[in-house]
């Protein structure tokens, strides 16, 4: 689990091709790794990747088809810059919201305007993952915590300050980019809630007849 406060800038190193799926060597940059052991969990743009090697200053990690195939790892290029996240401890201040670095889904940029220092996001989600998002709600973007500020359907924005500018990926972000989005984990476990007895079959997500059902 993680929070989404990124620790540093990362890069990728290398990419190698094994047997169908790749496996990443991602230099470290600034992230505290003198505690790092094999197995641990680290969150790469908001993706929970296993270090199955380790370095003083960088890690390997095997990323599946599956990961390739749901997430924006397969666009990243060597040297491409990456956010970076340790796993929690019982000890970590929990800074953003509960991220678990299992993408949902890949959004895109739409357009971005500065606003006083700090600048806004608009972003496009997956169809699928629009019902989670909620105004003043939480949401990961590239392993991010940021608060949404306004939704229009499928659209959402966000405003980020000059900190978050800096030490992430956004800085660099420009519209027609890919992200990596993971929505806020409440959201999708009220949605199997609610579908209640009914969660063994139903294979779609909240509709009219199932709120109906529920009481609502």
């Amino acid at each position: 689990m993680f929070t989404g406060i990124i620790l540093a800038l990362g890069e990728i190193a290398a990419i190698q091709m094994k047997s169908g799926d790749c496996r990443l060597k991602i230099a470290t940059g600034n992230l505290p790794m003198a505690d790092a052991q094999v197995g641990d969990s680290v969150a790469v743009n908001g993706v929970c990747l296993t270090a199955v090697e380790l370095g003083a200053d960088y890690f390997y990690a095997d990323v599946s088809n599956e990961t390739l195939a749901r997430t924006t790892l397969t666009t990243r290029k060597i040297g491409a810059k990456v956010n970076l996240e340790l796993a929690l401890t019982p000890t970590t201040r929990l800074g953003g919201h509960i991220v678990s670095g299992h993408v949902d889904g890949i959004g895109r940029v739409v357009d971005k305007a500065a606003d006083g220092r700090s600048v806004r996001f608009r972003f496009k989600a997956p169809d699928n993952l629009a019902r989670y998002i909620a105004e003043k709600g939480s949401i990961c973007i590239d392993g991010i915590s940021l608060t949404v500020n306004e939704v229009d359907g499928a659209l959402f924005g966000v405003n980020i300050v000059p900190h978050t500018l800096q030490k992430t990926t956004l800085g660099n972000t420009q519209a027609g980019d890919k992200v990596n989005l993971e929505v806020d984990l409440l959201a999708r476990y009220l949605e199997r809630l609610l579908q209640g007895e009914a969660a063994a079959q139903c294979r779609g997500g909240v509709t009219e007849q199932l709120l109906r059902n529920s009481g609502f």
